[in-house]
């Protein structure tokens, strides 16, 4: 097989599971109104639920960019899918509240395993003229998932089978681990280094990774406050049912941020022949478009509106997830990648349990709508901040990382 085959064959593999990551993950989302029935639940508890996952999930990242690095990635992401299907077939047997929460925690463990790697694992196969593209394709595995795990959570819900619908997705899970380990096992990867030292002191001292690792939580503090609360957001404002309110809030929201994540990868990769920064500009333009659309989500009095706000903010929100990995690899090294992805992830997750958490305790109080408005007013400043960075010491850190390049 060709190295371009070989490549593309990878991608697929990962995809397929990153796609089941999300759908797992996701799933829970949309079953509040049941979960709240069945189990007991309040507003607090149930924003806790995605506050649990993402902050447990938050620590694991930078340890498992660390072993990413330094040990096989290719054996950490088919542990991790292992682990985390058979976490959500747990997830079907609880009995309350609290081991509900005690199962997104496991989920959080097993499935911070995996994002580091495998962002590693795709760039590394690709030059980087080609990098953004590969792994935009990848991210759109989070997309597609989100969606199917929304819908599929809630369609199960309505009919009173939200357990079943972690059994299935776990069992898909565990059963797709076979064919992705024997394919895995058939990839390169460079001789890993147990004896390195730690990569995180090195990754401090670039200025334009701190700042990712700043502007990164303020955007995925918005998208998680979509991905947690809008099913229920408009499930309430619209008096949609279950399953109508998940496809409203993931439908017209994911499928144009699939279309902007491919749309952000290659023109980043063509504006990159022509300008180094050209993956900072593009998370600067995503983060300022998308503003006014995120406003607009929390703020619209008709489901039409509501719907082309979604799409907006997806297409331009797009641009921002094609190239935040992409645009750390730009000033960091190749040995340091799957820690870099870590760190972003974990300075990300943290801020996106608050926004979960949030949600919940303040959906009868200030209320999601502005929530998001000040959500756009932050992402406004993140965009300022990125800009400064660029201008400021984008070329410096370029160089550097260009001497150490192979």
């Amino acid at each position: 097989m060709s190295r371009a085959r070989s490549a593309g064959a990878l991608v697929a593999f990962m995809w397929v599971a990153y796609f089941l990551n999300y759908c797992d993950r996701q799933a829970v989302f949309s079953m509040f109104p049941s979960l709240k029935a069945d189990l007991k639940m309040s507003d607090e508890q149930l924003g806790l639920v995605g506050a649990m996952f993402l902050w447990v999930y938050a620590f694991g990242c930078p340890i498992s960019g660390y072993l990413g690095d330094r040990y096989s990635k290719r054996l950490l992401v088919v542990l991790s899918l292992i682990v985390w299907s058979v976490v959500t077939i747990g997830t079907g047997l609880v009995a309350g509240g609290a081991m509900l929460l005690a199962m997104r925690a496991a989920m959080g463990v097993s499935e911070s395993l995996y994002m580091s790697s495998a962002v590693a694992l795709t760039a590394n196969a690709y030059a980087a003229d080609k990098r953004s593209r590969a792994v935009s394709v990848l991210m759109t595995g989070q997309i597609a998932g989100t969606v199917a795990g929304s819908w599929f959570g809630g369609w199960m819900a309505d009919r009173g089978q939200w357990r079943g619908a972690f059994f299935i997705l776990g069992a898909v899970g565990v059963l797709y681990a076979l064919p992705y380990f024997a394919f895995l096992r058939k990839v390169g990867e460079p001789a890993a280094e147990p004896g390195a030292r730690l990569s995180f002191g090195s990754l401090g001292r670039s200025r334009m990774f701190v700042m990712l690792c700043v502007v990164f939580p303020v955007f995925v503090f918005g998208l998680w406050l979509l991905y947690g609360w809008l099913p229920a957001f408009l499930h309430d404002k619209f008096a949609l049912n279950q399953s109508d309110a998940a496809f409203n809030a993931t439908v017209f929201l994911q499928t144009a941020t699939f279309m902007g994540i491919l749309f952000g990868g290659m023109i980043a990769d063509r504006l990159h022949k022509r300008g180094k920064a050209a993956r900072f500009w593009l998370i600067a333009v995503g983060l300022v478009l998308s503003a006014p659309c995120i406003h607009l989500l929390g703020n619209s009095d008709t489901l039409l509106v509501t719907r082309i706000a979604a799409t907006g903010f997806g297409l331009f929100s797009g641009l921002f997830i094609a190239n935040i990995f992409p645009a750390a690899f730009d000033v960091v090294g190749t040995e340091a990648r799957a820690t870099a992805v870590g760190l972003l992830n974990f300075c990300g997750a943290i801020m996106s349990g608050f926004a979960t958490l949030f949600g919940g305790l303040w959906k009868q109080s200030l209320g999601i709508d502005r929530l998001l408005s000040f959500t756009a007013l932050g992402y406004l400043v993140a965009a300022v901040v990125v800009v400064t960075c660029i201008r400021s010491f984008f070329d410096e850190e370029w160089r550097k990382a260009e001497l150490v390049r192979p």
